[in-house]
């Protein structure tokens, strides 16, 4: 086979450097762009879930995942079984919209699929430091129902110091 017919027609952006044809920069952008084009092109996961939002709308979108697209058969997973009866209900809907956008969507499964969140060190420092029962933080000021003396923050959050929201709550 002739090595010719491999290579690319040169386009605008390409110089010669003596046989070697070398491909001029491009800005960021269009970069971008490229590959949103060969995401389209070979059928791939990533320009779903770059339409997923418009396509399925912010509530469904935002808690529902796109897991996998195999044979033109797309995994969705959710966490709770409110979403999973909003996707079976919408599931001809959806369909309709991916392939109107483009994406060749024969069928769809529905799982159940749980989150993987992990809490970083940086985040547990965030939330003590912020914490409603610090007083050191908050300062102190006395419960309005029991007057005692508390952190400023629970009252301040609840109306009440905690040991009268414990009671609050367990009636």
């Amino acid at each position: 086979m002739n090595n010719a017919s491999n290579k690319r027609p040169p386009t605008n952006n390409d110089f010669s450097l003596g046989q070697k044809s070398i491909r001029k920069p491009s800005s960021l952008s269009k970069c971008i762009d490229q590959i949103k084009i060969d995401w389209r092109k070979e059928k791939n996961l990533a320009a779903l879930w770059q339409d997923w939002p418009k396509i399925a709308g912010k509530n469904l979108s935002s808690n529902c995942t796109l897991l996998n697209l195999e044979r033109g058969i797309l995994t969705i997973g959710t966490n709770h079984p409110q979403w999973i009866q909003a996707l079976i209900f919408n599931r001809n809907q959806l369909i309709t919209a991916l392939r109107a956008e483009g994406h060749e969507i024969k069928d769809l499964r529905i799982q159940q699929h749980y989150y993987s969140t992990k809490i970083s060190k940086e985040d547990e420092q965030n939330i003590w430091e912020n914490h409603p029962c610090r007083a050191d933080i908050h300062g102190q000021i006395n419960c309005p129902i029991c007057k005692s003396p508390s952190p400023a923050g629970e009252v301040n959050l609840w109306g009440k110091c905690v040991i009268c929201r414990r009671k609050e709550l367990s009636k």
